[in-house]
């Protein structure tokens, strides 16, 4: 007789493998509900793409199935906010466009996007990180590359949401530019310049990534041009120096004229802007510029002219940025040069400026005339062989910069004076030597860093900042 059941006391454990079963034989009608349990089971759960869901319930598989979105018309004044385990067909076809990452994310979490039209290239996509970080920096995402396809997958709260997958992707990150406040501010393309006259602060709230120009800036720091000497007579003419033209330091052109050279970081930055030497009179030398300064950079004030006078008078022209012309003084055989002050002083490379020139001298009716100030761009011309025509020697040139967007001479010397005629201011605001017994010259020029001529005080300096913004 057949045997159609078999109660459990009648089977010993383990004796019954699954071979011993026909297939198909039992089936989930044989089976009373409740008596196969997760217990009874060698997996209660299923894990994919890092996401674990107990057999029984529900749950969202991200990154495992994509529910594709149907496209986004992004026109710039609206913000499509992403959710996980989408992806969006993203089309900028009128304008640059914005999406939003998820306010809240968990490790796995998934968005895809893809460039619809083709055109991320004329109008891009801004990914607004919301909250996280984008490959570990707390920085939007900047998609400029036309047919972008990319897969976005959150990790955690330190690198945040990191690109898995990418095509037809240049950078990742949206510009950041540097911005300032401080001094007069201009514009030049796609720079911004700060122009300080007078003493101020450089503020800076926040620095260039390298896809916004970087955190660099570029300078020209000119300091006060240095004063002519003053003049005493003592039964002949006596005649000074010219200043020398206050230091020059830039880093204007930096390669390319759009990086920058000098590294900067968000703070204030003090600025000085330095005074033009004082002129004295009565057989003084002249007063030495004013120093300016840019952070760790110190241009020196211009060396002022030597004194005309006899005697005790040196005629020996002052160290500076560029140094002071020499002097006519006695006593001196005929034709003495009368030493010059030397320029780059202290020394910086590149050099910040150059020597005046040299005076010469004798009694009597035949005399000679101060030497030319330096300049940043060229030496002080000497006081040429004395002589009843003999002119003050020229200030020495100064130097043509467009770090403002168009081309400024800066720190010329002051002219030397001398019996027939003064020597002509270096240009670049150098002042004009003056004549007859130590007559009027002029000043250098304010905010040229100019040294002063004949009888004139020193021009004050500038200080100029310039950095991509755009």
């Amino acid at each position: 007789m057949a045997i159609n059941k078999v109660g459990s006391k009648g089977i010993v454990d383990c004796s019954v493998a699954a071979v011993d079963f026909a297939p198909g034989t039992i089936t989930s009608v044989k089976l009373a509900d409740g008596t196969v349990t997760n217990a009874k089971l060698s997996n209660s759960s299923i894990t994919a793409s890092s996401t674990t869901v107990a057999l029984g319930a529900s749950g969202t598989l991200n990154n495992f199935f994509i529910d594709w979105q149907s496209v986004v018309v992004s026109d710039g004044s609206t913000v499509t906010t992403m959710v996980a385990g989408n992806g969006y067909f993203v089309n900028n076809t009128s304008a640059a466009g914005l999406v939003k990452l998820p306010a809240s994310a968990s490790i796995g979490d998934t968005v895809i996007i893809k460039d619809y039209a083709g055109n991320f290239g004329t109008n891009s996509l801004t990914i607004q990180r919301n909250g996280h970080n984008i490959q570990g920096v707390a920085n939007d995402s900047l998609i400029s590359t036309n047919r972008a396809s990319l897969v976005l997958i959150y990790v955690d709260a330190t690198k945040g949401w990191l690109y898995t997958d990418e095509h037809n992707v240049a950078d990742l990150r949206k510009p950041l530019h540097t911005e300032a406040t401080g001094g007069t501010v201009a514009t030049s393309g796609d720079f911004k310049i700060h122009s300080f006259t007078g003493d101020g602060n450089f503020v800076v709230s926040q620095i260039g990534n390298p896809v916004g120009g970087g955190s660099n800036v570029d300078y020209l720091v000119v300091a006060g041009g240095g004063a002519a000497g003053s003049t005493c007579v003592g039964g002949a003419a006596y005649y000074s120096g010219g200043g020398g033209a206050g230091g020059h330091r830039t880093t204007f052109p930096s390669p390319g004229c759009n990086a920058g050279a000098f590294p900067i970081t968000t703070t204030t930055y003090p600025i000085t802007v330095g005074g033009g030497g004082a002129f004295v009179p009565s057989g003084n030398p002249g007063g030495k510029g004013a120093n300016s300064v840019f952070s760790t950079i110190t241009s020196t004030g211009g060396g002022g002219g030597a004194e005309g006078g006899d005697g005790a008078s040196t005629g020996v022209g002052q160290p500076g940025g560029s140094g002071g012309g020499g002097s006519f003084a006695n006593p001196g055989p005929p034709g003495s040069a009368k030493a010059a002050g030397s320029g780059n002083t202290p020394p910086v490379s590149p050099p910040q400026g150059n020597n005046g020139g040299a005076g010469g001298g004798t009694r009597g009716t035949t005399v000679g005339a101060g030497g030319g100030g330096g300049g940043a761009g060229g030496v002080g011309a000497n006081s040429p062989t004395p002589g009843p025509g003999t002119n003050g020697g020229a200030g020495g040139n100064g130097v043509a910069n467009s770090i403002t967007g168009s081309p400024v001479t800066l720190a010329g010397g002051g002219g030397g004076n001398g019996p027939s005629a003064g020597g002509a201011g270096g240009p670049g605001g150098g002042g004009n030597g003056g004549t007859t017994n130590g007559g009027p010259g002029s000043a250098g020029t304010a905010n040229t860093g100019g040294g002063g001529g004949g009888l004139g005080a020193g021009g004050k300096g500038i200080v100029i900042i310039r950095y991509k913004f755009q």
